[in-house]
């Protein structure tokens, strides 16, 4: 049975250290003991790769995340019933990049992956040239997908983007819920965004949930393009820094709700 790491793991870390700074450092998460052997002698053969940990749960992949600095995370869809689920929170733990492995998967759950945060997609009958490229280039900042996943996402978008041009009711917002918005947009975290206004991560989340229902919007990149094209920002003005004793009126309110 697998560990979050093993000794010959730990081992194989210990003798490349000298390594480490330059090393990109890979965690494998998969069911499959026999898979993930053969994808960790793929990787032996890289100098510019190294596999920090291997697990076989959720639980495994998230203690592994806590204990080895990781930049990217090969974690297989069947290590957990409801794999959409097991991203989302490993993504709230951890800014490891990860690429899905997984078998072939339509068009709705290659989309909802890459909203949820997902850098890549592979199957698992991928080859090792390409594996070993495929994570090179998300490590790089990259995407990877295949061309029928890059067709549905480039439809999907446009989609999107058709729906929130389109004409509606002009949308009241308070200056607070547009300062949440312009952080939004500047790709600030929750937490960075409450700091900056003045106030706590939780009320930041009650006012983006005000702010998606206001504007029919689901999640941050809709938030983001609504935003562009409607011009929400234009004329908005960021306040001077803010003490703890500012936190009134609206954001008050929203800490009650």
């Amino acid at each position: 049975m697998a560990t979050d790491a093993n000794p010959e793991l730990q081992a194989d870390t210990s003798s490349r250290e000298q390594d480490s700074s330059t090393s990109i450092r890979l965690i494998i998460a998969d069911t499959e003991p026999i898979f993930r052997v053969g994808i960790r002698k793929v990787f032996a053969l890289e100098d510019d790769i190294r596999v920090v940990a291997q697990a076989e749960t959720l639980g495994q992949t998230l203690s592994s995340l806590a204990k080895f600095p990781a930049d990217i995370l090969l974690f297989g869809t069947m290590i957990s019933p409801n794999p959409q689920e097991a991203i989302s929170e490993i993504m709230k733990k951890s800014s490891v990049r990860i690429i899905l492995v997984s078998h072939e998967m339509g068009e709705d759950e290659t989309v909802d992956y890459l909203r949820r945060g997902i850098r890549g997609i592979v199957t698992r009958a991928i080859s090792p040239d390409l594996l070993v490229k495929c994570v090179r280039k998300v490590h790089g900042g990259e995407t990877w997908l295949d061309n029928k996943g890059v067709n549905w996402v480039i439809e999907a978008y446009r989609a999107q983007a058709t729906q929130l041009t389109a004409p509606r009711n002009k949308v009241r917002l308070s200056e607070k819920e547009l300062l949440i918005i312009a952080g939004v947009t500047q790709g600030m975290k929750n937490k960075d965004i409450a700091s900056e206004i003045g106030t706590t991560e939780q009320v930041v989340k009650n006012y983006l949930r005000k702010v998606y229902d206001k504007l029919g919007v689901s999640d941050r990149l809709e938030l983001a393009l609504y935003c562009m094209h409607h011009r929400l920002l234009e004329g908005l003005r960021k306040p001077e820094a803010q003490t703890s004793n500012s936190q009134s009126g609206p954001i008050s309110e929203a800490r009650q709700s």
